[in-house]
């Protein structure tokens, strides 16, 4: 369905470039430069004429809110894979590869207005984001502007469903949120769950919600708390009185960070569980040296899994101080950095397949993309353009050590 989809839609945009300009197969040249990501702006700024042999690829992440430092982690993975590799052959022609920043600012209301600044630039494809909520909010802008898009991590279905023009890498919350409810029953023969989201939060509600399904809602204890949240005393304080024995809390890092230290403060007592949000050095170290918490994530790929791969970024992070302090002070590798490398070479290969830059071509060809990533095998369903992906990775943090220790890796039996 997707297929036809997008064929139909690349068929409408080239008669429509033949009309209006001429069917020259590659956008009108657009604009300019974009500040750097770790200044938290990351928008583009006025528009600069540049040479026909550059292609633009749009990169919409959070550089700043609640979830700016996932943003930035999953802008480094981009941002080496660029370094990796700068250019691409596309119909016969070596074209610079430069990525055009966008900060959505972690919010569905800036989310829209991110994203069109990124379609006035001038890009093919566009990145991102790290963030359901966001991912959802701009959709219909990319949609509208025939731009396609690659979500790296944002895993709620709503991102994909129902439309032509966005793509994913990743897995999605009704499969990671059955993971985490059948490791808490099977690895702690949990027989009751505390689940914690955000209000109004597309991806921490609708994780839960999935987790809830699968682990039985009549066994749940379900709380929500409010935007600009900054005192979660009182949610633990429920988690400990409800008799539960486990604590699911897919929020961002920045209030995870916060709720580790009153699970600390307070000695919970039972497991913490939480998605890929949590799968970051800001939770480790929050986590570190509370030998009372015991913590455990699913995320996409463990450090390790891939030697090369670890040992460039590491180089690639640790080489400017401004890497170094947009993956949070360390060298640790976040799952999705690696996410946002494998995101880059997806576009590379939808912009070989298509043989132009224009937008509506690459569309068309990314359906039929496959790329075997450091994340693993990538191809995409022909429903939704879903990533065809079986498999989390299940990792436990070291409360002594502040690194993340390899658990397991699970799928659905």
């Amino acid at each position: 369905m997707k297929k036809v989809l997008c064929f139909t839609l690349a068929l409408v945009m080239a008669l429509c470039c033949l009309t209006a300009c001429g069917g020259t197969g590659t956008p009108a040249p657009s604009d300019g430069s974009a500040a750097s990501p770790a200044e938290g702006g990351s928008e583009s700024a006025a528009p600069e004429e540049v040479s026909g042999d550059v292609v633009k690829i749009g990169v919409f992440e959070p550089a700043s809110g609640d979830n700016g430092a996932g943003g930035k982690q999953e802008i480094l993975g981009m941002q080496y894979a660029n370094a990796v590799q700068p250019t691409v052959e596309i119909g016969g022609k070596t074209y610079q590869v430069e990525l055009v920043y966008a900060d959505n600012q972690s919010s569905n209301d800036k989310a829209p207005s991110a994203a069109q600044t990124l379609i006035s630039s001038g890009v093919s494809v566009v990145l991102g984001s790290y963030g359901s909520g966001v991912s959802i909010a701009a959709s219909d802008i990319f949609g509208d502007a025939g731009v396609p898009a690659i979500g790296v991590t944002c895993t709620n279905p709503q991102v994909t469903a129902g439309n032509s023009h966005y793509f994913r890498i990743c897995f999605l919350d009704p499969f990671q949120g059955t993971v985490l409810a059948n490791f808490a029953k099977e690895n702690f023969s949990a027989t009751k769950a505390y689940c914690l989201a955000k209000l109004g939060d597309d991806y921490s509600v609708g994780l839960c919600n999935y987790f809830m399904e699968a682990f039985g809602k009549e066994n749940c204890v379900y709380e929500t708390f409010p935007e600009g949240t900054s005192d979660y005393s009182a949610y633990v304080t429920n988690a400990k009185n409800s008799g539960c024995n486990v604590f699911f809390a897919p929020v961002s890092t920045e209030a995870a960070a916060l709720i580790i230290d009153q699970a600390a403060a307070q000695d919970l007592g039972m497991p913490m569980l939480a998605g890929d949000t949590w799968d970051s050095n800001v939770i480790t170290a929050a986590a570190q040296g509370k030998s009372n918490v015991e913590l455990y994530v699913t995320t996409f790929y463990q450090e390790g899994g891939n030697e090369a791969f670890d040992s460039g970024i590491k180089e690639f992070i640790n080489s400017d101080p401004t890497h170094l302090a947009n993956n949070g002070g360390n060298d640790m590798i976040a799952a999705v950095s690696a996410m946002g490398y494998d995101a880059y070479f997806v576009a590379l290969e939808a912009l070989k397949a298509a043989g132009s830059t224009a937008p509506a071509d690459v569309m068309a060809a990314l359906p039929s993309v496959q790329y075997e990533g450091v994340s693993g095998a990538i191809a995409f369903d022909d429903v939704n353009g879903d990533a065809i992906r079986d498999a989390a990775y299940v990792k436990k943090c070291n409360t002594e050590s502040g690194a993340w220790d390899f658990v397991a890796v699970q799928g659905i039996k």
